[in-house]
């Protein structure tokens, strides 16, 4: 039981996490491989920001490779945390909301379609100040309202 609180902990402070890194990581010191993302139409497969998914994804190998040396520990399973939060994260951010795979087009889900809104607010600007809407699975409440 323990195990299962631990992953679920580490998923819901990745939103924060998340939110921390793109307002002060992405849209500061980072922004050089963050920039293409802001731009209207992408011009190849992959952008510099894909970079972030790499970022993340190395705390989650080295977690789950400490976490299973002697049997499985807590560190697996925050390594899990991060990994399904990743995987919601593309979900989301690559599949509905900027459509680099055509799987959930017409979703008339209001907390998806909330989602989609509020991350299109955050588009709008096209440079890295005066941005808003940092978070992915957490955005305000009046992006939901129909």
């Amino acid at each position: 039981m323990i195990y299962f609180l631990i992953t679920i902990a580490i998923f819901l402070l990745m939103e924060c996490v998340t939110w921390l890194t793109h307002k002060y990581i992405m849209h500061g010191l980072m922004w050089y491989f963050h920039e293409d993302h802001h731009q209207p139409k992408y011009e190849h497969v992959f952008e510099r920001n894909d970079i972030f998914f790499v970022i993340f994804a190395i705390p989650s190998i080295v977690l789950f490779y400490y976490g299973v040396e002697g049997g499985i520990n807590y560190l697996f399973f925050i390594g899990l945390g991060i990994t399904l939060y990743g995987i919601c994260y593309f979900l989301i951010h690559d599949v509905l909301i900027h459509q680099r795979f055509k799987w959930f087009r017409n979703t008339k889900n209001k907390y998806l379609i909330g989602l989609r809104k509020a991350h299109k607010v955050h588009h709008k600007h096209l440079g890295k100040e005066d941005g808003e809407c940092f978070g992915m699975l957490f955005v305000p409440f009046k992006y939901y309202k129909m």
